[in-house]
């Protein structure tokens, strides 16, 4: 059974394995450190920026940038997705456009962004809205639309309102479709929030690689990417935390919890 604390410290000790087999590969071949840093090395970095105080902005500008695009590009996700999932019309004139919007790589029209709303916060939070919009709003389309027929024509011969069917219905049933947007959606805010401060930016984590490998710091990198994989898994758990609360009637959430259950017996 996965999880449980005995498969927890399992999972602990094989990544102490990995880091054991990287550093001795590393000494051992004699790879320079501007190539490959040891892991030691990384957390020495790791460490030195910590107690310096060098992340906390950076890291605080790119939460920051992360959590706005997101707020922005679900929000408008949403807001899209529904209205097509709704409307025929709407999807007719509507999808095509956004589709190829979306087929435009984000690396590509980052530069064009930063040159139209700036080297500030604007840029950076326009750039993770766009990544984080599309998965999104395709699952709220699918979600919408995976209510079942049946159950729709039994509100309607009850006399159902289109309103009613939505919020009592279709919105429920698309609760799950949504929260696996949201979680994805979350992992590409952060991304485009990144990728925008390499193309151009003041501060953030993003451009505190880019100064760091005009430096030749490969150490210094490998630890501001261990800073963001922590950051992704941090904001990843705080979407999955927020959908175990509001899915509670769900299935799959019952599976999960009784499979925990088993896991701490």
């Amino acid at each position: 059974m996965i999880g449980g604390p005995k498969n927890f410290v399992l999972r602990l000790l094989l990544i102490a394995a990995f880091l054991a087999v990287w550093e001795a590969l590393v000494r051992f071949f004699e790879i320079p450190m501007f190539i490959l840093p040891t892991p030691s090395s990384v957390f020495t970095a790791l460490w030195r920026g910590i107690v310096s105080g060098l992340y906390v902005d950076h890291v605080w500008i790119t939460l920051s940038e992360t959590l706005l695009g997101f707020v922005v590009g679900t929000t408008l996700a949403f807001l899209f997705g529904t209205v097509i999932a709704l409307s025929r019309p709407f999807e007719y004139f509507l999808y095509p456009f956004i589709v190829m919007f979306q087929s435009m790589p984000k690396v590509a029209l980052a530069p064009l962004i930063i040159v139209w709303f700036g080297l500030g916060l604007a840029s950076k939070v326009v750039n993770a809205a766009l990544v984080a919009f599309f998965p999104l709003m395709v699952n709220t389309i699918v979600g919408l639309r995976s209510a079942e027929e049946d159950k729709v024509n039994l509100m309607k011969s009850l006399a159902a309102t289109r309103s009613q069917i939505f919020w009592m219905l279709q919105l429920p049933n698309a609760m799950p479709y949504i929260f696996a947007g949201l979680e994805i959606a979350m992992i590409f805010a952060l991304i485009g929030a990144i990728v925008a401060e390499f193309v151009g930016a003041q501060s953030g984590l993003g451009m505190l690689i880019q100064s760091m490998n005009f430096t030749m710091d490969v150490a210094g990198q490998f630890s501001v990417l261990l800073l963001l994989s922590v950051l992704g898994l941090l904001l990843n758990g705080i979407v999955i935390g927020v959908r175990r609360r509001v899915l509670f009637w769900d299935a799959s959430q019952k599976f999960d919890a009784e499979a925990a259950k088993k896991d701490a017996v």
